[in-house]
C-alpha cells in the first residue's frame, strides 16, 4: 500500500487527526521524516488530541452557554472584588471531583454569567459533562415536564451533569412546585456533583427568597456545604464594553 492509498485508508476510517498529521509529514522531504517509533507516536498524539478537540466542542455545544468564554478573558479589576487566588482555586476544576459548590451574587451586569460560563467551558475542556440553565426556563421546563411525564428523565439528566450552573436564581417568584423541584435537584447532586449559581440576591437573602422555612433550611443547607462565594461589586461589564470611553 502506498502512501496515498495509506492516507486515503485513515479518512475511511475517520482517523482524522492521524490522517492531517500524515499528509503534513508527506509534504516533507524524505530525509526529514521521523524513524517509525516516532512517527507512529506522532500520528497517536494527532488523532487524541483530534478527538479530544472535538469531544471539547460537542460537550460546549450541548452545554449551551449563555457565553463562549475563556479564563484567560477574565478581569481582575479591585473594583470587581474578584480575588485572583480565589478564582484560581476554582479555574483548575479541582472543586468539581470534590463535588463543592460556587456561587456569583452582585449587581446585573457585574459579569456573573460570564465568570460561571468560563468556568463551565473550561469544565468541558477537562472532560467533565456540563448543563448551563437559565434557571426560570429550567423550572418552567420542569412544570411542563409534570403534565408529560417526562419529569422524572429531566431530573435524571441533570443529576448526571458533574457540574450544573444555573443562571439568573432570583429573578422571579418560586411556587410550591419549583420549590420542590429545587429541593429535589439539590438532593439528587448533593455530595456528587457542583453547582453553579448566579444572581443579582445577596445569599443573606435566598433564604427570604424560597420563602418556606423548611424547604429553604433544606436546600440551602445542601447547597452552602463547601461552597466557594464570589460577591462581585462595581459598575456593569455590558456597559464598559458598549462605551469605553
Amino acid at each position: 500500500m502506498n502512501n496515498q492509498a495509506t492516507l486515503e485508508r485513515m479518512r475511511q476510517l475517520k482517523l482524522l487527526g492521524m490522517a492531517g498529521a500524515f499528509e503534513a509529514l508527506l509534504q516533507l522531504p524524505v530525509h526529514q521524516h521521523p524513524p517509525t517509533d516516532q512517527l507512529l507516536a506522532q500520528l497517536l498524539d494527532a488523532e487524541y488530541e483530534q478527538r479530544h478537540h472535538q469531544k471539547t466542542k460537542t460537550a460546549i455545544r450541548s452545554a449551551r452557554f449563555r457565553y463562549q468564554a475563556s479564563l484567560e478573558e477574565v478581569h481582575f479589576l479591585p473594583a470587581r472584588n474578584l480575588s485572583q487566588d480565589q478564582w484560581l482555586r476554582l479555574s483548575d476544576c479541582s472543586f468539581i471531583k470534590r463535588a463543592e459548590n460556587a456561587f456569583f451574587t452582585g449587581a446585573a451586569g457585574c459579569g456573573k454569567s460570564f465568570l460561571a460560563s468560563a468556568l463551565g467551558c473550561q469544565a468541558c475542556r477537562s472532560g467533565y459533562r456540563v448543563c448551563y440553565c437559565h434557571l426560570p426556563r429550567l423550572l418552567e421546563k420542569l412544570h411542563v415536564a409534570k403534565a408529560d411525564a417526562s419529569y422524572s428523565r429531566e431530573l435524571a439528566r441533570l443529576e448526571k451533569q458533574h457540574l450544573l450552573i444555573l443562571d439568573d436564581w432570583g429573578l422571579q417568584p418560586l411556587d410550591q412546585q419549583a420549590k420542590l423541584a429545587l429541593l429535589q435537584i439539590m438532593e439528587d447532586r448533593h455530595g456528587k456533583g457542583s453547582t453553579i449559581i448566579t444572581s443579582q440576591l445577596p445569599v443573606a437573602q435566598w433564604y427570604d427568597y424560597i420563602g418556606e422555612p423548611t424547604l429553604a433550611d433544606a436546600i440551602l443547607d445542601r447547597l452552602l456545604h463547601q461552597a466557594h462565594r464570589f460577591e462581585l461589586k462595581g459598575d456593569s461589564m455590558r456597559r464598559k464594553t458598549l462605551n469605553p470611553n
